[in-house]
């Protein structure tokens, strides 16, 4: 069922129905609409996409213009995504199938036809058709700054000769906030992300760069003394609110997982619980000055998951105690510093049961050596 699901995607990605190397004039009856879609269950899917609809029945033209095309394939392809360097590009397809895929994989689709121009219509459209012949069909993907919604608002504030369409959700929120509730019934993702974004993602959260916040924009902006938006139709609607939470990706399994390295109090399982946040703690730390990904930079989370605690498992099985102890409390410092930094943080709640884990466990092997030390 993955691998049908996979070969449709695909399969919409590479349809290039039509490249058109000559100009093609649109009829009067030419139509530019904007499309949103809903959130999906995958990891890439979980916050919509948005899309550029041309229809002109009249030249047997229905193409859709899709800024989120990216290949698997890529050599280095995890690296390359790490980095920041990876390439994204635009593709086109026939609407019909692009259709056909979302109701396939059940995300709505909503429709919102604009009201411009003959010429401005054109202009976007030989954009469009250039772009997809040229180099410039190719972008390097930024997670806030630039994705399949920021492209189009960039696109279409071109075409109409200004910031036409502006952030008309609140902005007195930050991105780290607004991203969290889109992780609903996806706990394990939620917390990864609220580990691995730096400060960049709590920054207040001025920009369109979400599907529903281009949506929302297009829905209010005025243009020329009138609504940009000329109408609004929706395709497809499912409702997600009903989704099940998984029996394996959910907060128990966590506080679980935790507690159960907490109460064992077993030495080779705290190592290996050291090892672990250690390494992540490192990767945060490397992928800071790295990776072009600014989300990923100034990453305060690796004072929690300390890179110093793999020192710690050197001295500890060196039997350096002196070493050990002060290692372990400066992790401790780190974490109450980390603490101070999380107020008024939305993920707090959610990394509290490794903090306290982690306090609990590296208080008893100072307490523990400090008594055999007196003994």
């Amino acid at each position: 069922m993955r691998s049908l699901k996979h070969l449709f995607k695909v399969l919409f990605l590479l349809s290039f129905t039509s490249s058109f190397s000559q100009t093609v004039t649109l009829s009067e009856n030419a139509e530019v609409s904007v499309l949103t879609c809903g959130n999906g269950n995958e990891m890439y899917s979980l916050f919509g996409h948005t899309a550029i609809r041309i229809n002109d029945p009249e030249n047997g033209i229905d193409q859709v213009y899709n800024y989120g095309a990216f290949d698997f394939d890529t050599p280095n392809f995890v690296v390359r995504f790490s980095k920041g360097d990876l390439q994204y590009f635009v593709t086109a397809g026939r609407f019909a199938d692009f259709l056909y895929s979302y109701n396939y994989e059940q995300r709505s689709v909503y429709e919102q036809t604009l009201n411009i121009s003959q010429q401005q219509k054109q202009q976007l459209f030989d954009r469009l058709t250039a772009t997809l012949i040229s180099d410039e069909r190719f972008y390097t993907y930024k997670f806030i700054d630039r994705n399949c919604t920021t492209m189009v608002v960039e696109l279409l504030n071109d075409i109409l000769d200004g910031p036409v369409l502006k952030k008309v959700d609140a902005t007195d929120v930050t991105y780290r906030e607004i991203l969290y509730p889109y992780f609903d019934n996806h706990f394990y993702e939620q917390l990864g992300t609220s580990i691995i974004f730096g400060s960049k993602v709590d920054q207040l959260g001025e920009k369109i760069f979400l599907p529903i916040e281009l949506f929302n924009s297009i829905e209010l902006a005025t243009y020329r003394g009138n609504q940009l938006k000329k109408s609004q139709k929706t395709w497809l609607e499912f409702d997600r609110a009903d989704s099940k939470m998984s029996w394996w990706n959910n907060p128990i399994t966590y506080v679980l997982l935790l507690l159960l390295v907490v109460v064992a109090n077993n030495d080779r399982l705290n190592m290996i619980y050291f090892l672990i946040a250690g390494l992540i703690g490192t990767f945060f730390t490397i992928a800071g000055w790295y990776s072009y990904h600014g989300e990923l930079a100034n990453n305060y989370n690796a004072l929690l998951l300390n890179p110093a605690l793999l020192l710690l498992i050197y001295f500890h099985y060196r039997r350096n105690r002196i070493w050990f102890n002060r290692l372990a409390w400066f992790c401790i410092a780190s974490i109450l510093i980390y603490l101070v930094i999380m107020i008024g943080k939305i993920h707090l709640l959610i990394v509290l049961p490794i903090v306290l884990s982690l306090l609990i466990i590296l208080s008893r092997y100072i307490y523990s050596y400090h008594k055999s030390i007196k003994t």
